[in-house]
């Protein structure tokens, strides 16, 4: 089996292919500009995981690489699924220097909280302190502002 190689150098990324998974297939982001996605891109510490030098996911974290971080847009594209490799990203992001030491990391997901939980994530201790201002539909109505 092929291990997964997972890199932080933005130029790297395949930026088309990212775009094309988070707006096609992504339930999360489904619509989204890739001007969206570049701006996203460029404001995110990104993990981009490759197989022979070619681009099969992705991940990025938000973060003042201090005290919060925020993890999204994670994926392994569906002809790779199934192989490990969600895992070896993950491990790579939780890795990561800039991230250590984070007072609070958080994400959301509708179908993985065991990949999740088995790097230490769970359900906030207390969900009545957190809020949050939520748009699911803001790609189909919203033009992208700068």
């Amino acid at each position: 089996m092929r291990i997964l190689q997972v890199s932080t150098d933005k130029d790297r990324l395949d930026i088309e292919l990212i775009h094309r998974f988070l707006s096609e297939e992504a339930y999360w982001s489904r619509g989204i500009p890739r001007e969206v996605v570049e701006r996203a891109i460029e404001g995110s510490l990104c993990f981009g995981g490759y197989l022979d030098g070619r681009q099969v996911a992705f991940a990025r974290v938000v973060t003042d690489g201090a005290t919060f971080g925020y993890l999204a847009d994670v994926f392994v594209v569906p002809e790779h699924r199934g192989r490990g490799h969600s895992r070896t990203l993950m491990a790579a992001v939780i890795a990561h220097p800039k991230l250590q030491g984070l007072r609070r990391f958080t994400l959301a997901t509708l179908d993985a909280h065991g990949l999740y939980a088995s790097f230490g994530f769970a359900t906030p201790a207390r969900p009545e302190t957190l809020m949050e201002k939520f748009d699911p539909d803001i790609y189909a109505k919203a033009p992208s502002g700068p």
